[in-house]
């Protein structure tokens, strides 16, 4: 009996139609990157794990697919870690590469690697896939994709605006309601320091940006587990608590943290991108929350989280501005920015919400009827002088009966079919019929294109 065939879990499979919803997708995004001036780049699908681990956290690293070395992987195993049952130990041993966990830390590689090729301040977008080894459910998945977008070389904070016009333009673009919630690494970094806990502050940003995951009552336990007084949380609680417009919530800042030039810089650096953003046309929300904190190590400064305000899902976008990432690779001092969109999940919240456009083409526009003999002959002439026109066609590849070649042009969506019956060889003419009403019209090829 053959095998049932699956696909691993936290993959999907994507037909047609699903496939043509991502592109949309796709082509919707890379348009707006290209026209705020951003080119395309491309890594490998795996990278050494010496460039992957240690840049994500504890989490994240445990979170890394590592890729067993070729052939007889065993044979340099460490044999103590293998006694002893110690995948951390063993790991490094058996495996050298890993798929990449997101497009960042490869780029960072990308950018120290080839920086005699590039021209600074270097505007980049990439879309590929990523791989965590996470637990699946709804909205997580195992394979995704990620359309990032970064600037390096610079660090003015004139790049976070454009990134956030950026969002602003993809989410309008996509006819999506999203909130955009803003923050600031230094800010995180000022209030560690003001309940005397700085070398907690890793802890303390993994454990708040949970809050909305999981609630501040869970989020006071794991901080209290980590080894973080009570009385330090109980200053923490107000503060991730505040309320009121972004203004109110910058000058409550400039008091609470007066005592922390860190914190006081991400005040300033925070106030100066909502000052920015009220110079130009937004049509999403922007709001201050103290409690973004994007779990990466490698955030420094500016942190932005989109989240869908009409469908119940996780972020669909997210990133920020890390000022050293390229110097762990060699080359110091080269400050980035950049976002990534989720391109599955705002696959999830088109299609939850009956978002994607209803007359996307799946397939081709026109569709060239065979009735074989002279009619086949003729319809290979017309196809072959609709793609020379730049149009989009095939010809069914059997001489069926009609109606069986009108479900297959009804199936797949396929806009008009192609009558080329003894009538219209004569005169050198079509007859085209509109799947969507019925109509018929007689025409020369070339009146297709006008």
């Amino acid at each position: 009996m053959a095998q049932k065939p699956s696909i691993p879990k936290g993959t999907r499979d994507f037909t047609p139609e699903k496939a043509s919803r991502r592109n949309y997708i796709f082509s919707t995004i890379s348009a707006v990157f290209q026209q705020f001036g951003y080119s395309p780049i491309e890594t490998p699908a795996m990278e050494n794990l010496s460039t992957l681990l240690g840049k994500y956290g504890a989490e994240g690293d445990k979170l890394l697919f590592k890729i067993l070395n070729s052939g007889d992987y065993l044979q340099k195993a460490n044999p103590d870690a293998l006694e002893q049952r110690d995948s951390n130990k063993l790991i490094t041993s058996i495996a050298d590469k890993g798929l990449r966990y997101d497009l960042t830390v490869p780029f960072a590689r990308f950018v120290v690697m080839n920086q005699q090729e590039l021209t600074f301040p270097f505007k980049r977008y990439q879309i590929q896939p990523v791989w965590r080894a996470d637990n699946p459910q709804a909205g997580r998945y195992r394979e995704f994709y990620q359309c990032d977008v970064d600037v390096i070389g610079s660090n003015s904070l004139l790049n976070e605006l454009e990134l956030l016009q950026i969002i602003d333009t993809v989410f309008s673009r996509l006819q999506l309601n999203v909130l955009i919630k803003l923050n600031n690494r230094k800010i995180l970094a000022g209030i560690a320091e003001l309940i005397g806990q700085p070398e907690k502050i890793i802890d303390i940003t993994v454990a708040i940006d949970k809050l909305d995951k999981i609630g501040i009552e869970k989020v006071i336990a794991e901080l209290l587990q980590n080894g973080i007084p009570e009385e330090s949380v109980e200053k923490l609680k107000p503060i991730l608590q505040l309320e009121g417009s972004n203004e109110e919530k910058i000058q409550s800042l400039q008091h609470i943290l007066a005592d922390s030039p860190i914190g006081m810089k991400g005040v300033e650096e925070i106030a100066q991108v909502f000052h920015l953003t009220s110079l130009v046309p937004f049509q999403c929300k922007l709001e201050l929350d103290l409690t973004l904190a994007r779990g990466l190590n490698y955030y420094t400064g500016a942190i932005m989280e989109v989240k869908s305000t009409e469908f119940a899902i996780g972020s669909i976008c997210g990133g920020g501005r890390y000022d050293d990432l390229t110097g762990i690779f060699g080359l110091p001092n080269m400050s980035g920015v950049g976002v990534s969109f989720g391109a599955d999940r705002i696959y999830d919240v088109l299609n939850g919400l009956n978002r994607f456009p209803e007359n996307q083409l799946i397939g081709p526009e026109f569709l060239v009827l065979n009735f074989g003999n002279e009619d086949e002959i003729y319809g290979l002439q017309v196809l072959n002088q609709l793609r020379q026109m730049g149009l989009s066609a095939e010809m069914y590849p059997d001489a069926s009966k009609l109606k069986k070649q009108m479900a297959y042009a009804d199936k797949r969506r396929i806009p008009y079919v192609i009558f080329t019956g003894e009538e219209e060889r004569k005169s050198g003419s079509i007859s085209l019929k509109s799947m969507a009403d019925g109509s018929q019209k007689t025409l020369k090829i070339e009146e297709l294109g006008i």
